[in-house]
């Protein structure tokens, strides 16, 4: 029996088998509105003003081409087996429910059944297709893969931080509130807080109604069931409905679904009935579509943004960012969904890494903020990341030696937004940086504490200040919090790279990271010079040299074994 005809009689289920990526790529293209006048307006603004501050005679430049990912041809993967027609059929199930009670979300409900359907056949593609040997970049002779770093050698033990409940936040985001027990909310939390200071949408503070009420279907995934969703439905949604509630409820459903499947398919390698690989087949498209709803839903936005190109690219660049972190112990737990373990050149992985990092570097100019409401989730990554520990930054981050910044290809990568990176492509721009002329009064003193406590940084960490103070302006944030935060984060790792490398001194930087997260998380909610910390703390945890985010996305291949996944 074809796998189609046990499917439910939705439009999904009349796909070829296989073909869900490309109906995924033509529902998405379909429903993605192109970037807002405002937005365009106020990206060329920052651009114009940082041409202002590159001399003339900086020297030439340097353009990457990005291509859309809506315009190229998702990989046709192998239909679900029997044990994934159940899962689908049972995801169904639960969908017809939501959409019959709720129709505003059908679309969300498509996206879902579509994504669903993908993860599944990919992943048996996986499991079946032997390995297509990738297009080795070694010899690619652009600045990007010429940079790529060398991965230390990791293990499974090495990742007990990379788990969403619980520590480092002891201190949670709030010291006076209770209800963020957890990192992912206090993210998520933090976040909506730096967009709402203006608009106030009603997100900041409220739980009922949006997806952080159902964060626990990630930690209780065992007891979701048809009877479970139903009384969401009737005792809680229906009373108050809302269409992030709905869409909550999707976003959990595919939650759930996507650990079942990452299950099934680890515990038939862990049986020996398949032997999975360390990569997995997703090609720039099919890895780009398979992320979005793992994200889309997830970001609390208004209505009318959430299918904004620009708001997209956000989601989906956050998502690399995390991917880059998460590289070895995604490839020891054999999850799919990573795209450095994806099945393309590893140039086009750069690019998408460059993407992030340019992205970062925009987060960081003020023009960024005002077009859109959900404009400060790049930037609160990079950071909640970087304080909590669970980012690779500092970790694998410790290398023997600095990079020269001479004629540093990162170094001079210009901020980007990289909007068309679903749709019509981007250009990455490698031309030398601006740079402030001067600090002013607050980022000069965080430079004077840095000469007087650590001089053999000072000269490193005062050119990423005047780099910054181009792309911000002026700094107005809290010096005393700021410093103790960079004190023992970035600084601390970059006195650790000028000398021999050392695992236990990274491991070490890592956890203080967290610490100092747990103890300084709070200020960064300050309404006065939140903001403003945020910046620079995004700055210097993504763009600054030595990057230590870049040195995240090298990969050496292990044995894959494990049997938790999280986060």
């Amino acid at each position: 029996m074809s796998t189609d005809s046990r499917l439910p009689a939705q439009p999904s289920a009349q796909l070829q088998p296989g073909q869900a990526g490309e109906a995924l790529a033509r529902l998405m293209a379909k429903r993605v509105n192109g970037v807002t006048e405002e937005y365009r307006d106020c990206q060329s603004a920052a651009l114009q003003r940082l041409d202002a501050l590159i001399s003339p005679h900086s020297g030439t430049s340097t353009t990457l081409p990005v291509v859309g990912a809506l315009q190229l041809a998702p990989r046709t993967f192998l239909p679900p087996d029997e044990a994934g027609c159940t899962r689908l059929r049972q995801l169904d199930t639960s969908l017809n429910m939501i959409e019959a009670a709720f129709p505003q979300v059908s679309t969300d409900i498509e996206v879902c059944r579509l994504t669903s359907r993908m993860l599944e056949e990919a992943w048996r593609s996986r499991a079946l297709t032997p390995s297509r040997e990738e297009q080795e970049a070694t010899n690619c002779a652009c600045p990007l893969c010429r940079r790529l770093p060398v991965p230390p050698e990791r293990a499974l033990s090495d990742y007990s931080w990379r788990q969403s409940a619980g520590r480092p936040l002891t201190t949670k985001t709030w010291p006076h509130r209770r209800e963020l027990d957890s990192v992912l909310t206090g993210g998520w939390s933090w976040t909506r807080q730096m967009n709402d200071f203006e608009r106030d949408l009603g997100h900041r503070h409220r739980f009922e109604d949006d997806i952080l009420v159902f964060h626990e279907y990630k930690r209780v995934i065992d007891t979701i069931d048809t009877t479970r969703l139903t009384q969401h439905v009737e005792d809680r949604l229906a009373e108050n409905f809302s269409t992030n509630s709905a869409r909550a409820l999707v976003s959990g459903l595919f939650a759930a679904h996507k650990r079942s499947v990452d299950e099934y398919w680890l515990r038939q390698h862990d049986s020996g009935t398949v032997k999975l690989p360390q990569t997995n087949p997703l090609s720039q498209s099919s890895y780009s579509l398979l992320q979005m709803l793992d994200c889309l839903f997830w970001h609390v936005s208004p209505d009318t943004e959430l299918w904004q190109e620009e708001h997209l690219a956000s989601l989906l660049l956050c998502r690399v960012i995390d991917d880059m972190a998460d590289v070895r112990v995604d490839a020891l737990t054999g999850e799919i969904s990573n795209f450095w373990l994806a099945d393309m050149p590893a140039h086009t992985k750069a690019l998408y890494a460059a993407c992030a990092i340019a992205l970062v570097k925009y987060g960081c100019t003020p023009e960024a903020h005002s077009p859109m409401w959900n404009t400060w989730l790049m930037t609160t990554t990079i950071v909640w990341m970087g304080l909590t520990g669970r980012h690779a930054l500092w970790f694998d981050g410790i290398t023997d030696g600095l990079p020269p910044a001479q004629d540093c290809p990162l170094c001079d990568l210009q901020p980007n937004p990289c909007t068309g990176i679903l749709t019509h492509g981007t250009t990455l721009t490698i031309t030398p940086r601006p740079t402030a002329p001067a600090l002013s009064a607050r980022t000069a003193e965080l430079s004077a504490r840095c000469k007087a406590q650590y001089p053999q940084t000072w000269s490193l960490f005062d050119a990423e200040l005047h780099a910054f103070e181009a792309l911000h302006g002026p700094w107005h944030g809290n010096t005393d919090s700021t410093w103790e935060i960079l004190r023992r984060t970035y600084i601390a790792a970059v006195e650790a790279s000028s000398a021999a490398p050392s695992p236990d001194r990274a491991r070490h930087i890592q956890r203080d990271a967290g610490a100092v997260g747990s103890e300084m998380f709070h200020t960064l909610h300050d309404r006065q010079t939140g903001r403003e910390d945020t910046a620079l703390l995004a700055y210097m945890f993504g763009c600054a040299h030595p990057h230590f985010l870049w040195n995240a996305t090298g990969y050496r291949p292990t044995s894959l074994a494990g049997d938790w996944l999280d986060g």
